[in-house]
């Protein structure tokens, strides 16, 4: 299969690729159908490596209101909101609303996700459903799970046991909570604990690390410091690090040099924070978003997630990694030219690098043919009109598309 006339990831003239057996066989200049190939003509759009959702609850998407609305808007409302909805979760449940928010996900030409699932339950029925999902969507949407203890490891009853547990299932990474443990010693127990089972484990980490308004909040000090100990670098993830936001910036200069160090990634999830963050505050309000142009600016890898789809924590959201980059964009003051056209890496490059998807994702010749085709001729132009996915391939095959509507002014 032939595709012509691309504009790959930005680029100022046209390629052509050639897919075969579910790969990407040639990329060059005016490629010669061969006889009886399949030839597409993009018409100059722009085709860019599949969306990432890097940061996401698919576990509790959907629940929004149900049974009761987070009326504050705050973060700790929405674990008491949640933790009344979980008396409700049922395998049959669970697999309704997971399929609902990747068919929407899909729309949006995301095709790679990791979500966060909570494994504060005795039950552990949330992980057991996302480890069958991810096996019988894998050919849609690679999903990427994280054992994630919502209401604390030390703060929880026996919830050592239960991130085991969680590990032995199939989880593929750990994750913590520090900030909402009991305590500072809890808060750093935990972290140790969480960074020790994966190392033992050969796993990922990818902490809600600091999402608090609180400058005294300080995990990701030890987060780093563990990655560096324990040689993990990137396979380690701090996501939210809202807190970063209130450090004063002497702190910050001094912890940079660690976070270099450490080589870990960051997640920063602009929708979600900016609403939940600064509830506390009078005026001025902060803006609840972590360092992303300072952490990128050092070099370090900062990708962005949508965090929650309509449940407890974000009562909007359609799956559409669009949104995420226009609000991170805005809220994080990276409204250059270059900024807004290089803003996709966010959802791509930077979020592989985030999942360790390593040579199973990119466009290169020999790598799976997983693209999306935007209605658009660069990333600025797709941003600034919110452009229609208008096809998505996964692998050399298509799974989604869409048929943009026509606008008519009549005047």
């Amino acid at each position: 299969m032939l595709f012509k006339n691309a504009r790959i990831e930005n680029a100022e003239v046209t390629s052509d690729f050639r897919i075969t057996d579910g790969k990407f066989d040639l990329i060059a200049s005016d490629i010669e159908p061969l006889p009886g190939e399949e030839v597409v003509d993009l018409g100059k759009k722009l085709v860019l490596p599949p969306f990432i959702e890097s940061h996401v609850h698919l576990d509790t998407c959907l629940t929004a209101g149900d049974p009761v609305w987070n009326q504050s808007g705050t973060l700790f409302e929405g674990i008491e909101c949640w933790g009344k909805r979980k008396d409700k979760l049922s395998k049959e449940d669970i697999r309704d609303r997971v399929k609902r928010a990747v068919k929407m996900q899909a729309a949006h030409g995301v095709q790679f996700v990791r979500t966060h699932v909570d494994v504060t339950d005795p039950s552990l029925i949330a992980m057991e459903t996302m480890i069958e999902l991810r096996e019988e969507l894998r050919d849609v949407m690679d999903i990427q799970i994280v054992a994630f203890p919502q209401e604390g490891i030390f703060s929880y009853p026996n919830g050592k046991q239960l991130m085991i547990d969680a590990v032995k299932l199939g989880a593929d990474a750990v994750g913590a909570i520090p900030h909402f443990e009991f305590t500072r010693e809890y808060s750093v127990e935990s972290l140790n604990f969480a960074m020790q089972l994966a190392a033992e484990n050969d796993k990922l980490v990818d902490v809600h690390c600091d999402e608090i308004d609180d400058e005294a909040s300080r995990g990701l000090e030890t987060v780093a410091a563990r990655a560096l100990e324990l040689e993990l670098f990137d396979k380690v993830t701090a996501s939210h690090t809202t807190a970063m936001h209130s450090y004063n910036n002497a702190y910050v200069v001094r912890l940079m040099r660690l976070l270099k160090m450490s080589k870990i990634n960051f997640v920063s999830n602009p929708l979600v924070n900016t609403h939940l963050q600064g509830r506390m505050d009078t005026y001025p309000k902060r803006r609840g978003v972590t360092r992303v142009k300072e952490l990128t600016n050092e070099g370090i890898n900062v990708s962005f997630g949508h965090d929650d789809i309509f449940d407890p924590w974000y009562p909007l959201g359609t799956g559409n990694m669009r949104d995420v980059v226009f609000m991170g964009l805005h809220v994080c003051q990276m409204m250059g030219y270059e900024d807004i056209m290089n803003s996709y890496k966010f959802i791509t490059t930077n979020a592989a690098r985030t999942l360790h998807l390593g040579d199973q994702y990119g466009i290169e010749e020999g790598r799976p043919a997983s693209f999306v085709v935007l209605d658009a001729e660069n990333y600025y132009d797709a941003l600034n009109t919110n452009a229609a996915v208008l096809f998505s391939y996964k692998k050399g095959k298509k799974i989604a598309q869409t048929t943009p509507c026509k606008k008519e002014v009549l005047f």
